[in-house]
């Protein structure tokens, strides 16, 4: 990876931490694109610490669609090129919440931040050979049977395992989409089930709820070293150099449900994400 820059989003904790400290030690210029100033500077510092090039930190809330412009922005005004976007950063809820945007929070940040970050830093992905796009998504697709159209804001009702399940389900719709409309080009896009991870995801909500779900479910977690391994396997292998679209589980493809191979559905909810941004994606 060396020479090689990246750029992912929610790199300061579980699988975006480990993937970081591994693809820096093998060589990547990183750039962080987080939240949180201090946990980055930490980030930053045990990535030099341990021989890595010092990564760029770019603050950036996935919850403000501003923040995201602006981060994507920054980094094209910067005029770096980009080799891999790893679109790591996830969030689970168990009550609905909303972003300052007025978007259900699960959706927005998990679908509509990475769409258009991702839109944002195409041009710099177009700049280097054998570019890729790699999108963390789940198995919690398979909660569900499509992303329900008629209430995707969760207005009506909210179900926590829904509600993520879909947005999972629209990563995958996302990669399927997005790899087709750049065919032609010399960029990969494909998504990922990192496993169930023993990480800090869901650990914002204050519940009781959140936090008895992952005190039972631990016995049946991977660590994060082996939830990234996936995500380090697609930014970085030669296997996957040509290979676009598909859907990873332990570095191997999968086939998803039924429902995440919906080209229409993919279709319709990229239409949808435009129109809720007020952004056209440009391809």
């Amino acid at each position: 990876m060396k020479g090689k820059h990246i750029a992912i989003t929610g790199p300061t904790a579980g699988i975006g931490r480990t993937a970081s400290l591994e693809l820096a030690r093998r060589g990547a210029q990183l750039t962080l694109l987080c939240r949180n100033p201090q946990k980055a500077a930490e980030l930053q510092q045990e990535i030099i610490a341990a021989g890595g090039l010092a990564p760029a930190i770019v603050i950036m809330d996935m919850a403000n669609l501003a923040s995201v412009r602006a981060a994507g922005e920054a980094l094209v005004a910067a005029g770096k090129p980009l080799d891999v976007l790893l679109n790591n950063a996830g969030v689970i809820n168990v009550s609905r919440q909303e972003t300052v945007d007025g978007f259900e929070e699960t959706l927005a940040i998990n679908h509509f931040a990475p769409f258009l970050l991702t839109g944002l830093l195409l041009p710099l992905l177009q700049q280097t050979p054998h570019a890729r796009i790699v999108n963390v998504a789940s198995d919690a697709h398979a909660f569900v049977k499509g992303m329900g159209f008629d209430d995707m804001q969760a207005t009506r009702s909210y179900k926590t395992f829904r509600e993520y399940g879909r947005s999972k389900l629209a990563n995958i719709l996302f990669t399927r989409r997005l790899a087709g409309l750049l065919q032609g080009q010399d960029i990969t896009v494909n998504c990922l089930h990192p496993g169930a991870v023993a990480t800090s995801l869901g650990t914002q909500n204050e519940s009781i709820i959140a936090r008895i779900v992952p005190y039972l479910l631990k016995p049946f977690f991977r660590s994060p070293l082996q939830g990234a391994q996936t995500s380090i396997y697609l930014c970085s292998s030669d296997e996957v150099a040509t290979i676009t679209g598909e859907y990873f589980v332990d570095s191997k493809v999968r086939k998803t449900k039924p429902w995440a191979r919906d080209d229409a559905a993919a279709e319709r909810l990229w239409r949808y994400t435009e129109e809720c941004l007020g952004y056209t994606f440009p391809v």
